[in-house]
């Protein structure tokens, strides 16, 4: 089966609120025999609704076509409900948390510099072209031919792309550095 890195990007923000629910829950269960469950879920719905503007529709809307696109799944065992991500929806997850990734600029710079290396062998030329792209999108700066640097602290960013993108720890490394060649240059490019 061959990854889809080119999704469409959600409409609004119900779309990355379930999916991120769904992630870092994992499977929900939900005891629908509770005959409190419906006054619960409908509070608990209405609150996250005034919070974040959903349309009423739109929540349940969504859900479901998730649920025909073959993105969640919903399994009932005697009165529960388990509700969960299958694997096409966690790499959809993946890529609605690849897609929110930023490096964030520290009050102070520690003077360290982020070097991003990767050899990604030519049948995953499409894994390396969207890495490359990412890399740029964040802020990146071709140093050299599959190079690149960036400033600022950027491990766990560098770690979700990696698992994203199924790379091994021979494809892809991050090295810190004290000083570089160009140094001058680069904190230009930096503001620093």
């Amino acid at each position: 089966m061959e990854y889809k890195y080119y999704f469409r990007k959600p409409r609004s923000e119900v779309t990355k609120d379930i999916f991120e629910w769904l992630l870092i829950g994992g499977a929900v269960t939900v005891a629908a025999s509770s005959p409190y469950f419906g006054i619960h879920a409908w509070r608990a719905f209405q609150k996250m609704q005034r919070q974040k503007k959903y349309q009423k529709t739109s929540f349940s809307d969504r859900f479901t076509r998730f649920q025909r696109k073959g993105l969640i799944e919903v399994e009932q065992y005697g009165h529960n409900l388990r509700i969960s991500l299958t694997p096409e929806g966690r790499r959809y997850a993946g890529y609605l948390q690849v897609d929110a990734l930023k490096i964030y600029r520290p009050k102070t710079w520690d003077k360290k510099w982020r070097l991003v290396m990767f050899d990604i062998v030519q049948p995953k030329r499409r894994h390396r072209n969207a890495l490359r792209g990412k890399l740029e999108e964040l802020g990146f700066v071709l140093y050299q031919k599959s190079v690149w640097l960036h400033a600022f602290n950027c491990k766990d960013e560098i770690a979700i792309l990696k698992d994203f993108f199924g790379l091994k720890d021979s494809e892809i490394s991050l090295i810190i550095a004290q000083k570089i060649d160009r140094e001058t240059y680069f904190k230009k490019r930096f503001r620093i």
